[in-house]
């Protein structure tokens, strides 16, 4: 039986600019952060190089998004300077 594919909504921050964050999503942390690491990423080259600050796991793919799109919110935004600065 296949067990479902695991989902990551995680929180960067750069080490150049630590006042900086980027929110993403993705299945694979370490390819993703080695990615934004080597200028892949548009959004976020300026800022590199950047550490994982906060990794939170779903099951459901829906359930990640939904998160994501809280997180890059003004309130989500301000929930992630509070707790995950």
């Amino acid at each position: 039986m296949n067990q479902p594919q695991k989902r990551f909504v995680y929180v960067l921050r750069s080490l150049k600019d630590p006042t900086r964050q980027y929110v993403g999503r993705t299945y694979d942390v370490a390819s993703r952060l080695a990615s934004h690491n080597a200028g892949a990423s548009p959004k976020t080259t300026k800022h590199r190089p950047w550490q994982v600050v906060v990794l939170v796991q779903f099951l459901l793919e829906e359930r990640a998004e939904e998160f994501q799109k809280f997180l890059k919110s003004a309130s989500g935004r301000a929930f992630t300077k509070q707790y995950f600065a």
